[in-house]
């Protein structure tokens, strides 16, 4: 296993130091799960939520969430996006599942960016719909895939949350 970077030597939490780090393309997906009653699966497609369209706002919360990821989690750094797309899909008649993707030509990751517009978006889909089902479960937010910089390429064996 690696040495935890965010402690000091002397135990102390501290931010990690990337100024030694070459500047490369960095890239991370990320997936998370919504799951809901079929209906309100179906409100969503047929736009017929009170609150607007679900997909869209969400699509654009993940994107915001992820511009503020170094506001959010003590330790990232504030990175300057290239870019964050969301694709969103319905695997089957209760869910909704989403993709984020980060982008960034930097000397450190985007895997928390990628995580936390997931994350938002998810979040962001229970809050537009939660007056028409209050049982709606958000679940499965995790990396599938990153690349660029020193540790290399990761892709998460079952990869592939948005069909």
């Amino acid at each position: 296993m690696n040495e935890l970077t965010h402690l000091s030597p002397g135990g102390t939490i501290r931010m990690v130091d990337v100024g030694d780090k070459p500047v490369t393309v960095r890239r991370a997906r990320a997936s998370a799960r919504v799951r809901m009653q079929p209906a309100t699966q179906d409100l969503i497609r047929q736009g017929g939520m009170p609150k607007g369209n679900v997909l869209e706002t969400a699509r654009l919360a993940g994107i915001l969430a992820a511009k503020q990821t170094a506001t959010l989690i003590p330790l990232c750094h504030n990175i300057p996006l290239d870019h964050v797309e969301l694709r969103f899909a319905f695997p089957d008649a209760q869910s909704v599942a989403i993709e984020a993707e980060a982008r960034a030509t930097a000397r450190t990751g985007v895997e928390m960016e990628s995580l936390v517009a997931a994350s938002v978006a998810a979040l962001t889909i229970y809050d537009m719909c939660k007056s028409a089902d209050r049982g709606i479960v958000i679940e499965y937010v995790r990396l599938e895939e990153k690349s660029g910089g020193r540790s290399g390429h990761y892709l998460r064996e079952s990869s592939g949350v948005v069909g």
